[in-house]
Parts: C-alpha cells; structure tokens; sequence
C-alpha cells in the first residue's frame, strides 16, 4: 500500500466519480478531444477506452492509498453543503464496504469498452453509446460514494436512462418491450423508495448517512423504521432484483447488448443490496428485524425458483436461451446475499458482500462469453448451440469451451474459486442469526438454501454437457477460438475469480471491520 495525502485522496475519489461525466460530454463534442482514429466512430470508441481506463487507474490508487488497518472508517471524505434548506450535502467517502464495489466497477465498465472498441454492438451512432456508457459508470460509482440519502437516490436514478437507451437502441430481439419493463419496474420502485427516504430524513432531522448510522435508529421510532424498511425495501428489492419483484430481469438481459448485460449483472444489481446494507441495516435496525424473516423466505423462494427456471432452460429439448438462463442463475445468487443480510450478523452481512463481488466478476465473465457465442454463431438457443452447429466447443474453440466450463463451475460455487465464500458464509449466518431472530425459521431457510446450490450445480453442469461436449459434427461451420481482445478483456475476471477463491482474507479483510462496525452502531 501507498502513503497518500488525504486531501490528494479527496480528489481522487471525486475525480473516479465525475470523472465519467465529463467523459460522457466530451463524447458528444464533434471530434472527442486529444485523440485520432481512422474513422470518428473509431476516435469516439477510443475516447471510451481511455476514460475508463483512466478512471480505473485512478480507483486503483485509491485502493492502494486506502488505510487497510482502519477500513470502518470513512476515508476520501468531502462533505459541502448542496441545499441548506433541506440539509442536503454533496458528502462522499469510502470505508472497507464502498471500496471493493467502487473497484468492480471501475474495472468492469473498463473492460466493456475495451470489448466494444473491437466489437461495436449494432446499432445508432457510438458517440451516444459511450456517452451512455460513461453516464452508467459515474451514476454507479456516486451510488457507491454518496453519502447522502438523497445523493444516493439521484446516483441510484441516474443509471436508469443510460440502461434503458442501451437496451432500447443497441439490443436484440424484443428489446422495446424489454427496455420498457426494466424502466417501468425500476422507476415504480423508486417512488416508493424516495418515499421511504424522505421519511427516514424528516424524522431524523437530518438525510446524513453517517450521522445517521451513528444513531442506529435511536431517533427512529419502532413504527417508523418498520414503514421506512417496507418503502425503501421494495425500491432495493425490484433493482436486486428479490423474487417475486424479478421478472423485468429476463427480459432485460435477454434483450441487451454483450456489454450491457456485463453492466447489469455486474454491477447494478449490487446497487439495491448495497442498499440494504449501508442504509437500512445501521439505520433502521429494528425495521429491519421485523422484515428479516420475510426478507430471508423470499430470498430462498428466489434461490429455488432461480434454480428450477435455469433446469427448465437446460433439459434436453427445451427451448432455452443461455442468456436468459443466466439471467436467471443471477436471481438464485442474489438470492443468497439477500439471505446473508437478513441474518443481521457479521457472518452473514460478510458473505453478501463477498458473494456479491463474486457474482459481479463470474456472472460478467458469463456473458462476455455468452456474448461471444452468438457473434460466432448467430443465437443464443440452446438447442441451436448443441445441435445445429454442432458446438462441441471443447473440440472446435478449446480456450472458449474450457473458458465457459470454468465460469459455469465457479458459479455453482466449487471450492477454491470466488462463488463458494459467499455463499457459504451466508448460510453459516443462517445457521446462527442474530439473537433476537427465530433460529428454528433460520435453520429452515438455511436448509432450502443448500439444496439450491445442489440444483446450480445441476443446471450449469447440463450447459457446460450441452454446448461443450459431444463429437463435432463435420458439416458444422468452424468457430474462431478467443480472439487477443477478447483474451485480454476476460483475463482480469478470470483471474481475480481465483485470487478471491484462494485467498479471501484479502476481501473479508476490508469489509469485516466495517460491516462489524456498523452493526455495532454506524460508521465513525
């Protein structure tokens, strides 16, 4: 780690966080400023790459600059005063919780339009395309940053428009009405969470997240925590998204483009977890352990239906389409954080945080190559891919197939790679929640949970069986193995995937302190 000025630090964070911003105009300027490519399509889509490469640079020296021996507390913080009337201030900063999602997504969004340089999706003009893209990432770093709830609101919002124009021009089949269901969903959620916000800071006295950690709810009643959790619960929820608030996910991601189904697996959906745990866990509390039974059902009811609904994908002869199915494996695993925070222990808020990092680097990695399967072959259909182009991967695209199998295995959560902490730490929290909550309901869920990983490794075995092995059929078109760009845009995941798997001290290192802290009573 680096010895870093904490006025420098200042900077920097507000820099990774506006910094995409002012990518974004950039972009739409006649000619992207400093830069030259053989087309202006070329130029813009290198101006992508280098804002976001730079931006990740810039997240990485902050996580080096962090202080790793006090991650509880609030680091890179600057606090202004924005609305006096309402109390409202731009306040960022970072500790152990914000820090590793800040990085996500960083990198993520680098490695997107590192991928899109070399292979544009269809559709208008890239100038918009990378101001979208650009607009996505700032609104996704301030989510993590903020420190206001109705900064964080607006940050929450901000991804929205920018989500919903990718799908709507870049995408796929269906993807008008695909678009139209995730805004829909979405902003419908949002009203009822701004709600839920606005109670929480006209009780209080204050909108503060810090201030309003630190009271954990003492300036709360009991009757107005239980309503606050019940608002902006639901906005969390359908953004996680939690079963039955789901249903716009399936459609979205079978609609997007390669890159903006990256994005919103990889990291939108952690946007309404980190929620759960930075606002309603510390400053909420007694709200939260009215609703953390219900909370922990439908998060197993959403682990199971996940499941059943990606075996139902990948029998044999069912009309699946493999990024539908993964859209599905995410509500399963989103499932399994939603249960580690309902356990409202150390154990288990740990594993969601975990496992919500795990998700973001495997289930990214899934659909860069699902993405890639279809720049091959035209489809996503499973029994296309096993059938009509005789996609043994294994024998025609070996570094493709082996690249597939071993996503699909660290999804199902094997030993040794990132899927298998979270999960398990969110059902050993199961296993002994907090005092107050029902163990007998816990160990219950605890258990349902456990089959659904039975059932994950079932139905991402039946793809890596489906579209990986078999002989190669001699009349089927030959595939093209990983290109270097794809090589180069994948490597990072997988590796990062196996790091987090061998050694996760490295993570629960930093959000251990914090989630202990918080818990506890707020962050200093």
């Amino acid at each position: 780690m680096i010895d870093i000025n904490e006025s420098v630090m200042q900077v920097l964070l507000a820099f990774v966080v506006v910094g995409p911003l002012l990518g974004a105009v950039a972009a739409l300027l006649p000619a992207p400023p400093g830069l030259k490519g053989k087309s202006p399509e070329q130029a813009v889509l290198r101006h992508g790459v280098t804002v976001t490469g730079v931006i990740l640079v810039a997240a990485i020296v902050l996580a080096l600059g962090f202080d790793h021996d006090h991650p509880s507390k609030m680091q890179a913080t600057t606090d202004i005063s924005w609305i006096p009337a309402l109390d409202v201030r731009i306040h960022l900063g970072i500790d152990g919780i914000s820090l590793p999602l800040l990085v996500l997504t960083a990198l993520l969004t680098f490695l997107c339009a590192l991928y899109s340089y070399f292979k544009m999706p269809a559709g208008p003009s890239p100038k918009a395309f990378v101001a979208l893209l650009l607009v996505l990432e700032s609104g996704t770093l301030a989510t993590f940053a903020v420190l206001d709830l109705i900064l964080f609101f607006l940050a929450f919002e901000t991804v929205l428009i920018p989500m919903y124009f990718l799908i709507a021009r870049w995408g796929g089949a269906q993807r008008t009405r695909a678009a139209w269901k995730f805004i829909l969903f979405t902003l419908l959620g949002s009203v009822v969470m701004l709600l839920g916000l606005l109670l929480i800071g006209i009780k209080a006295g204050t909108f503060d997240m810090v201030a309003l950690a630190t009271d954990n709810g003492r300036s709360l009643t009991t009757s107005v925590q239980v309503i606050a959790v019940l608002a902006v619960g639901i906005g969390l929820a359908v953004k996680t998204p939690m079963w039955p608030l789901h249903s716009w996910l399936p459609d979205a991601h079978t609609a997007a483009p390669t890159v903006g189904s990256v994005l919103l697996a990889g990291v939108m959906l952690k946007m309404g977890t980190y929620g759960f745990v930075r606002i309603l866990l510390p400053i909420a509390p007694d709200g939260m352990h009215t609703f953390a039974p219900y909370l922990a059902a439908f998060a197993v009811v959403g682990i199971i239906y996940g499941s059943l609904a990606c075996l139902a994908l990948a029998k044999q002869g069912a009309k699946g389409d493999l990024k539908r199915l993964i859209a599905y494996s995410s509500v399963g695993h989103m499932g399994f954080v939603l249960l580690g925070i309902s356990t409202m222990t150390p154990t288990g808020v740990n594993g969601a945080l975990f496992a919500n990092i795990a998700h973001g680097l495997i289930t990214g990695l899934l659909f860069f190559l699902v993405g890639a399967l279809k720049d091959r072959t035209g489809t996503t259909d499973l029994d296309t891919l096993a059938e009509e182009t005789g996609a043994a991967l294994y024998g025609k695209a070996p570094r493709l197939g082996g690249l597939l199998a071993f996503a699909a295995v660290a999804s199902l959560g094997l030993p040794g790679l990132a899927g298998f902490w979270g999960e398990m730490l969110a059902l050993f929290g199961a296993f002994e929640p907090a005092a107050d909550l029902s163990r007998p309901a816990f160990l219950t869920f605890m258990a349902v949970a456990a089959f659904g990983t039975l059932l994950t490794a079932a139905y991402m075995l039946a793809v890596v069986r489906r579209v990986c092995m078999g002989a190669v059929a001699q009349e089927a078109p030959k595939l093209a193995d990983v290109h270097t760009y794809e090589f180069a845009a994948w490597t990072p995941l997988v590796a990062l995937t196996v790091a987090a798997g061998l050694w996760p001290k490295a993570l629960l290192g930093l959000t251990d302190p914090a989630v202990q802290q918080l818990l506890a009573g707020g962050t200093r």
